[in-house]
């Protein structure tokens, strides 16, 4: 939004957990002030961090006034940071509403080979929930070719994005965004000049999950268009199992999973199994977003090389006590029923208030965690946790390179 706005969001405000750990908040809500909320972080291939924030001068979601996304950078693992900027600047113009009207809900992601990265969220001024096919929640893309220290003006790729969905069994979809924090770039899938981006829709009719081989240029849908793979769920998230099927992690009173199963990986042919609610996560009483991570790891019982899922989510009530679940995952194909079970409970990172959450694997391994921290809604924290943190020293990441992650 190009008005001045007076901002105490220069310094890091360190803070120390109950367990000694050091927390430091990014982007700070001062009581009665504009609010911060949304995280999303990515690291870039030269190891620079990127940590972005709703600012919301309206107080709420995009479709209700004015907000901008601000971010700042690290490259130092996350010790210091840098100034506060605008990584895209709203007009909020009352007289001309447009596509640049206000951007947020940002999701985030850095090319492994390159120093592009590539952000995408919400922008205009129509409320997700009253959005319709000839008004819809508007789209934005960002790019930085340079590790994230500047970025474009954007571009809007509303309809590159609903366009995929007008031939829906149950008609078009009205309104639709993508799914907040982390876009997945695949380990596995390389189509061209870059690592094939899977990235998780939100919409009225259900999740479906996107998939682009030129780094955001182009979108077409895992598994078609004509049924969700999600249709009970809301904000979702995406990453791949070890051996290159897809997860679909979405919002839920706990989580639902889905697994998309390939039959031609290049062509993104495939079929996606059935949605299940995983009993690991009953007892959580509360709908909010979080991130799912797959990462190498190390057994700590008897060193042995495994592949671990993390899951990180309020324990509740309510949203409060954001923490993670961790399973370990086959290096053999599971469906759906195979990844809904066997969720154990790990590190409690909140004490208190605190809802969405969003993580990277760091260079040497380390897991970088941005997440919404009260007591006011919300302050964005940031903290460098270890596997061995996490998972309570049954696991740990023997030090890994950009390359091996």
């Amino acid at each position: 939004m190009r008005h001045f706005f007076l901002t105490a969001a220069l310094a890091v405000f360190a803070l120390c957990s109950q367990a000694g750990r050091f927390q430091q908040i990014l982007f700070r809500t001062l009581p009665d002030s504009i609010p911060y909320r949304i995280p999303a972080i990515a690291q870039a291939r030269n190891g620079n961090i990127i940590a972005v924030s709703d600012f919301r001068y309206c107080g709420s979601d995009i479709g209700y006034g004015a907000v901008d996304l601000h971010f700042r950078e690290s490259s130092d693992q996350g010790m210091t940071w840098s100034a506060e900027r605008k990584l895209a600047d709203g007009t909020g113009d009352e007289s001309a509403i447009k596509w640049n009207y206000a951007f947020g809900d940002c999701a985030l992601v850095a090319d492994r080979t390159s120093s592009r990265v590539l952000a995408i969220g919400v922008c205009g001024k129509t409320p997700y929930h009253k959005a319709r096919r000839n008004n819809p929640n508007r789209v934005a893309r960002f790019y930085s070719n340079d590790n994230g220290h500047t970025w474009d003006q954007g571009e809007e790729i509303t309809e590159k994005i609903y366009r995929l969905f007008d031939k829906h069994k149950d008609g078009p979809v009205q309104s639709l965004f993508f799914g907040s924090g982390k876009i997945h770039q695949s380990r596995y899938v390389k189509v061209g000049h870059y690592y094939r981006l899977y990235a998780a829709l939100c919409t009225l009719q259900g999740n479906f999950v996107v998939y682009s081989d030129d780094f955001g240029k182009s979108w077409k849908a895992l598994g078609g268009t004509t049924q969700s793979p999600c249709p009970k769920g809301d904000e979702p998230k995406c990453e791949e199992l070890p051996d290159g099927s897809v997860i679909l992690s979405s919002r839920a009173n706990g989580r639902l999973f889905n697994v998309y199963t390939f039959t031609n990986v290049k062509k993104g042919r495939g079929s996606w199994d059935v949605p299940m609610k995983s009993p690991s996560f009953e007892g959580i009483q509360n709908a909010c977003n979080g991130e799912i991570l797959v990462v190498k790891a190390r057994r700590a019982s008897d060193n042995a090389d495994v592949w671990l899922a993390l899951q990180s989510v309020p324990f509740g009530p309510q949203r409060r006590h954001v923490g993670f679940y961790y399973r370990e995952l086959p290096t053999t194909h599971i469906g759906t029923a195979g990844l809904v079970t066997g969720w154990t409970r790990g590190l409690q990172v909140s004490q208190q208030l605190s809802a969405y959450s969003t993580m990277t694997q760091l260079i040497g391994g380390n897991i970088g965690f941005l997440w919404e921290e009260g007591p006011t809604n919300y302050n964005i924290v940031y903290e460098m946790l270890s596997i061995s943190e996490i998972t309570g020293g049954r696991y740990f990441t023997p030090t890994l390179t950009r390359n091996t992650l």
